[in-house]
This record gives C-alpha cells, structure tokens and sequence, in this order.
C-alpha cells in the first residue's frame, strides 16, 4: 500500500513533536540533567527511530535534520553563554559555538535516521530495537567527538575535584592519560552518563511500542 506524502508529512511532523516534547519535560526534571550538559531524555529519540522505519532512512535522516534543528534553537542559548567573547565562564568564539552546534545538534540528532536502517533485515520488534541502539549510539559517539574537542579542557577538574575524585578509577585516569587523550577518556565518561540509560530506556521503549496493536499494523 502506497502511503501518500501528505500522510507521511503529517505522521512525522507529529512524531518529531514527540520527540521535542518529551525533551522539553526532561529539561524541567533536575536529576536528569548534568552540570555541564547532556540531558537523559525518556525516549526522545525513538520517534525519529520509528520515523526512520516506516518510511525509510532518507526520510528518516529528514526528520533527525528538522528535530536537530529544533534541539539547536533550545540549546543555542547554553552553548553561546559558554563560548562567546564576551562570557564570564570562557573566553572563546563565536565560531566553536557554532561548530559545537553542528556536530552536537545537527550532526548528532540527524545520525539518529539511520535507526530504520533494520528493516526488513531483522524481525519487526527486533528492527526497532537494534535501530534504536544504533540510533543512540551514532548520536553518542558526536557527543564524544564534541566533547573531546571543546570541552576537554574540563577533564582534569571532573577526574580529580568532582564526586568522581573518590574513585579508584579516576586516580588510574589521571595516571594513564593526559592532553587528547584524557580529554577523549573524559568525553567518553561523560556523556555516556547520559546516553547509556538514554539508550537503554529507549531500547526498552522501543520494544513496548513494538508490542502496541495499532504499531504492530504499520510495522
């Protein structure tokens, strides 16, 4: 059965509204945010998963543009307060603004298309699952690379003076790596704080709604 734009256009615009609502309430919730950013947003992602499944990755990676673009708007204000000249909390420039904003907005939400990539190769309710991880994952791994670049400089603090300085594993951190290296160490920490129970979450989402009757059919 051939599924008109105009559905499609309307599914999705509701579906990415989802995505930016349930992002938007995780926002007023204070123990799911980090002191430096990064958010776990209860399965804020899966709609541009389900996006992705039924009507393509092309359309899919469309979405995740259209909903990064949505992320950046909310997220401007923050990154711009960290980065422009004229910020008591860093002295930096308008332009690694701008690139935090692409690789950890735009780049990061739009990946998350891929998630339909499944379909057809894997069991329904399994395609779903596995795309939301993949999904996750890909926008974990921009977070990383962001983080690694412009906000390493933050490592040493977070491995020696923060709630992470009691560990032992921190000690062994600050033995083992420095410059790039504990920057990327400290990206890979931190944001996982974050996207692994996002992951997790969403992956367990997914396979509710997989279960759902009216899913089920369009699956």
């Amino acid at each position: 059965m051939t599924i008109s734009k105009t559905k499609k256009l309307v599914t999705s615009a509701m579906l990415i509204a989802l995505g930016v609502g349930l992002s938007l309430i995780a926002e007023w919730i204070p123990f799911l945010n980090l002191p430096f950013g990064g958010t776990v947003t209860p399965a804020s992602l899966l709609p541009l998963v389900l996006i992705s499944y039924l009507y393509g990755v092309r359309w899919g990676l469309g979405a995740g543009f259209v909903y990064a673009l949505f992320q950046m708007a909310i997220g401007f204000r923050t990154v711009s307060g960290l980065f422009l000249p004229d910020s008591d909390a860093y002295m930096g420039s308008l332009w690694i603004a701008l690139a935090i904003l692409l690789i950890d907005y735009l780049f990061a939400f739009t990946a998350v298309g891929l998630g339909g990539i499944f379909r057809g190769k894997l069991r329904p309710a399994f395609a779903l699952v596995w795309g939301s991880i993949l999904g996750c994952a890909l926008c974990y791994l921009f977070h990383v690379l962001s983080g690694a670049i412009f906000y390493g400089a933050w490592a040493e603090w977070f491995f020696t003076e923060s709630a992470a300085k009691d560990l032992a594993l921190s000690a062994w951190v600050m033995r083992t790596f420095s410059g790039a290296g504990l920057a990327t160490v400290y990206s890979l920490v931190y944001n996982g704080l974050y996207m692994l129970p996002e992951t997790v979450i969403t992956a367990l989402a997914a396979v509710a709604v997989s279960r759902l009757s009216m899913v089920k059919k369009a699956l």
